[in-house]
């Protein structure tokens, strides 16, 4: 079975999956500006810190596409302000406050450049931003098979992998496959896990409403447990893991706002 799309891209056309409707209905709204992105954003018809950067960066695509711009520096200064609008739409949200960061150095590169023209600029900056949603399922499949690899290689016993998860950081949350929903993903796909029990999450549900739909989407074998069963949970089966998501993990194991965590 094929693995859900929260965002579809295409000839510079972008929609979303309203995750609102989820899981009772799945329903794809079309995201024409950067405004309908915005709107989209604060309104949690998407979410998940790496969707939110996405969404942002082929939402610009999208209006770049519509745009003829007479100078270069009328395009970097389109560019530095719809990104500013957009970091205003879910101010937590890390992923967007870098790609700002990261598409304002690049215009202010390109602007610079005499050897570039605005139209070589702006297809420099469209190339980039299109980008962003095969970079982001690559990185995502990377975290898949490390994180699978490495409770394959220190847990006790490779038959009985049973996973605990929280939130929701998966297809839904991300361009595809997921991060820590990712690791799941690819010891499903390794034929590893025996069974995943996800917490509902409280008080929005994504556990219930996201992860629950997507673990019943890919067939993988799971049960629903509210937040307050955790400490049952852990003490009456057998957990091989607790993977949850993170804004940014550093090279030493520690976390930035691992957020709705607490129960966990």
């Amino acid at each position: 079975m094929t693995t859900l799309e929260a965002i579809r891209y295409k000839d510079g056309r972008l929609s979303v999956l309203d995750q609102l409707q989820l899981p009772l209905k799945t329903d794809y709204i079309a995201v024409k500006t950067v405004d309908d992105a915005w709107n989209a954003i604060r309104d949690m018809k998407v979410r998940g810190a790496p969707a939110i950067a996405i969404v942002g960066c082929l939402s610009v695509a999208v209006e770049l596409n519509a745009k003829v711009f007479q100078s270069k520096k009328t395009l970097e200064e389109h560019l530095n302000d719809r990104f500013n609008y957009l970091v205003t739409s879910r101010p937590t949200a890390v992923n967007i406050q870098q790609a700002r960061t990261e598409f304002a150095k690049l215009a202010s590169s390109l602007s610079a450049d005499d050897a570039i023209d605005v139209d070589q600029m702006k297809f420099r900056i469209l190339n980039q931003l299109e980008g962003t949603l095969a970079v982001d399922v690559a990185i995502n499949r990377l975290i898949g098979e490390h994180g699978a690899k490495d409770i394959i290689e220190n847990c006790r016993s490779t038959s009985e992998i049973r996973i605990l998860t929280h939130c929701n950081t998966g297809s839904l949350a991300t361009a595809g496959y997921g991060t820590a929903l990712g690791v799941i993903r690819s010891l499903h796909s390794m034929k590893m896990l025996k069974h995943v029990f996800c917490t509902e999450t409280r008080p929005y549900n994504q556990g219930a409403r996201l992860t629950a739909y997507e673990l019943v989407h890919e067939a993988i074998p799971a049960t629903l447990v509210c937040d307050d069963m955790v400490a049952w949970l852990m003490k009456t089966e057998t957990i091989t893991a607790v993977i949850v998501g993170a804004d940014r993990v550093v090279s030493n194991g520690e976390i930035g706002r691992a957020s709705c965590r607490e129960r966990v």
